[in-house]
């Protein structure tokens, strides 16, 4: 499980994009939604006690997004209008790895989120949805410690929906957001 996040976060760090900050809301502007009925964060975005403790997990960059406490079973809503750019499942190509079920949402705002960890998607590429609609259920698939939403929050013009082939000869390739470190923005920022 560590060396396939080792492998995500290498390859992230080899992408260059370069990222208009006028192309996103400014932070502070609460232009998300909450994604979860309760509002508990178990992790913050960036350096946390965990991130520096998991290092090479981590890859020195941090938790790319926040984690939400959240049940198996908890509806997980869309944080604003948009577009469904992508759903998958991580642990079709590596059991326990990266994001499990995941559907990636992209905003006329101008930022795009990410819902991770999900027990079931209730959405599939294309569809339009609405601020609250509902995407899936929360669930512990990937790699997770236990139940609970991971929402990532991006800058659109950075993330997209590609292909890494894995380096450990057990695992496959996988279809997953993929973005440069500066892509990712703080949720907190925006909720």
């Amino acid at each position: 499980k560590r060396a396939v996040e080792i492998e995500l976060f290498d390859y992230e760090s080899q992408l260059k994009v370069a990222i208009d900050p006028n192309s996103y809301p400014t932070p502070g502007t609460k232009v998300l939604a909450w994604p979860t009925p309760s509002h508990a964060i178990t992790q913050v975005f960036g350096n946390t006690d965990f991130s520096k403790t998991h290092a090479s997990l981590y890859n020195g960059k941090g938790h790319n997004g926040i984690d939400l406490r959240a049940s198996i079973g908890t509806p997980i809503t869309s944080a604003a209008s948009g577009k469904v750019m992508g759903t998958g499942n991580t642990d079709t190509v590596c059991v326990g790895a990266s994001y499990g079920k995941w559907v990636l949402v992209k905003h006329k705002n101008g930022l795009s989120t990410l819902y991770a960890h999900l027990s079931l998607i209730k959405v599939k590429e294309g569809d339009e949805v609405l601020s609250g609609s509902l995407l899936g259920y929360s669930g512990d698939t990937g790699y997770a410690t236990g139940p609970h939403l991971h929402f990532a929050v991006y800058a659109s013009m950075g993330v997209r929906i590609d292909y890494l082939k894995s380096k450990n000869p057990s695992c496959g390739t996988y279809r997953m957001p993929l973005a440069p470190f500066n892509a990712y923005l703080n949720p907190q920022s925006y909720l």
